[in-house]
This record gives C-alpha cells, sequence and structure tokens, in this order.
C-alpha cells in the first residue's frame, strides 16, 4: 500500500496547487504523511455527512472539490460544524486533501467532465490559461453538440444525464432555437459572460446564475442560458477524478480501492412551481 504523501504527490501532479486561484485553499488540510492509503473517496464537499460516509466505507483519504476552510479559521473545536469535521477525520485516521480552482483549469478538469457527461465534444478552454502554451487548460470549455439540438432537448439532456437535484435544469430564451455549439462552466458561472459571448456560442451551461447578470446577458444577444444546480456541475468531476487516481493506482502497483460519494450534497431540497398566472393579472404587490 502506498503512503499518503504518495498518493498526494501524484494528486498534486494532476492538479498543481500553483494553478488555484490566490484566494483560494487548496491542498492537504488533515493528515499523516506516513500513513497508509488503501481506500479513497472523492466528493464535492466535504461536509458532515460526506465525512461519516468516508468513516462508514474504511477510507483513508477523502478527496473533495470544495475547500473545508476557504476564508481561514481561528478554532477547530468540535462545537463547531467545520471543526467536528475535523475531529471526526482525525479519530478515524482519514486525511482530506481539497483540489478546487486548480482542478476547474486542469487538463481535463471540472468542465471537461462536465462536457463529457452531456455528451459535448469539447474545443477548447473558454478562457484559457495563459501560462500553457498548448492552449489546453484554461476556465470552461467551448464544446460542439455531434447533432443539433433545441434548447428544450438540450436542456432535458443536462437533467437526464447531470445528478438530480431539486432546483433542475433553468432555462433563459428561446426553448425552440437551435444549438450546436455550447460553452459550459462546472461551478458558478455568470462572471464569464464577455467571454462566452465572445465564443459566439449558441449556450451556455453553467450555475448559480443571478437576475441582473442574466437579463444584462440576454439583451446583449440572443445566447441561450441554462442554470443548473452548482453541486450537479462538479459531482462529474469526482467520477473523472477517480478514474485518474485509479490509472496512477494500477501503474504504480497500488492496488487503491477508489470510490465516488453519490451522497447529494447540494443544499436545496425541494421546489414547488409556481401556478399558472393570467398575463392579464400582472405582478403581485
Amino acid at each position: 500500500m502506498p503512503r499518503l504523501s504518495e498518493v498526494i504527490a501524484a494528486l498534486d501532479d494532476l492538479w498543481p496547487a500553483e494553478r488555484a486561484e490566490s484566494w483560494d485553499a487548496v491542498g492537504t488540510v488533515v493528515g499523516e504523511p506516513d500513513q497508509e492509503v488503501s481506500r479513497v473517496l472523492f466528493a464535492v464537499d466535504p461536509v458532515q455527512e460526506i465525512v461519516d460516509e468516508a468513516v462508514k466505507l474504511g477510507a483513508d483519504l477523502l478527496v473533495t472539490h470544495h475547500p473545508l476552510y476557504l476564508r481561514g479559521t481561528t478554532t477547530v473545536s468540535a462545537a463547531t460544524f467545520k471543526g467536528r469535521v475535523v475531529h471526526t477525520l482525525i479519530k478515524n485516521d482519514i486525511a482530506l486533501h481539497v483540489a478546487h480552482t486548480n482542478a476547474d483549469t486542469a487538463d481535463p478538469g471540472v468542465s471537461d467532465a462536465l462536457a463529457g457527461a452531456l455528451d459535448l465534444n469539447v474545443v477548447r478552454p473558454l478562457v484559457p490559461d495563459p501560462g500553457d502554451p498548448a492552449r489546453r487548460r484554461g476556465l470552461g470549455r467551448v464544446c460542439e453538440l455531434p447533432h443539433p439540438l433545441t434548447v428544450r432537448e438540450l436542456a432535458a439532456r443536462a437533467a437526464e444525464r447531470l445528478p438530480a437535484t431539486a432546483q433542475g435544469i433553468r432555462v433563459a430564451g428561446d426553448p425552440e432555437a437551435t444549438v450546436r455549439t455550447v460553452a459550459v462552466s462546472g461551478g458558478s458561472g455568470d462572471s464569464l459572460f464577455d467571454h462566452v459571448r465572445a465564443a459566439g456560442v449558441d449556450a451556455f451551461l453553467t450555475a448559480d446564475l443571478r437576475h441582473h447578470p442574466v437579463s444584462e446577458a440576454r439583451a446583449h444577444s440572443p445566447l441561450a442560458l441554462l442554470d443548473a444546480a452548482h453541486w450537479a456541475t462538479e459531482w462529474p468531476w469526482c467520477e473523472l477524478g477517480a478514474a485518474q487516481l485509479d490509472e496512477i493506482s494500477d501503474r504504480n502497483g497500488w492496488d487503491l480501492r477508489v470510490h465516488v460519494s453519490k451522497t447529494v450534497t447540494d443544499p436545496w431540497t425541494a421546489q414547488v412551481a409556481s401556478a399558472p398566472t393570467s398575463s392579464a393579472m400582472g405582478a403581485p404587490n
């Protein structure tokens, strides 16, 4: 069995910490470098439910996309929910490693996994990494559909292929418009509208779209917008990362058992559709 330090070195080769954004908090949060690793669990969120799953699974290492302490802390008291996560990990000899924005821009990365889940052909990064002369790394992906779909059909595909959430898929734009090219970005993507418009695509699929940026984007162009749940757009990366680590394990003769959590940690738990209204009624007071 490999030691944690060996597995972390392999993960750092996939997602170097120096490629994370300056505000990000990536890398190993908890773990003894010399401990042996035989079982690994991938998940989006380092929340108590996932940590409890790692304990039940007998995992030695938990790899998550989202950081535990993004803005720093002054306490790991078990009286706090994040502190309780740390205590549970340490008590059960489970290491925690985070790959966040360094996994977003990787080749392949979070948006490649999202594109793959939707059967899209990746053409190039939406925002290329200037440090990559091959222009394969970067944020988001510009993609082509093998066959044209309507916006409605693309939304239905996303709803079918991505993990189910209470939100589902929201659409802004003409549902019957034809889509041949799509930009995708796992996680929050409404800061990328300028790049999406410059790419000249027919649609943009991402998460966490807000009212004003969407309204302004729709005023600029007929670009169709598809808004999925944040967690759902990033979960496919867990399967990608697990497959990458499986390949490394086989190459090194480590015989790791690598798992992907299917626990839904999207914070939204239900949705109630609005009742149909007549246009004559107008908006409520």
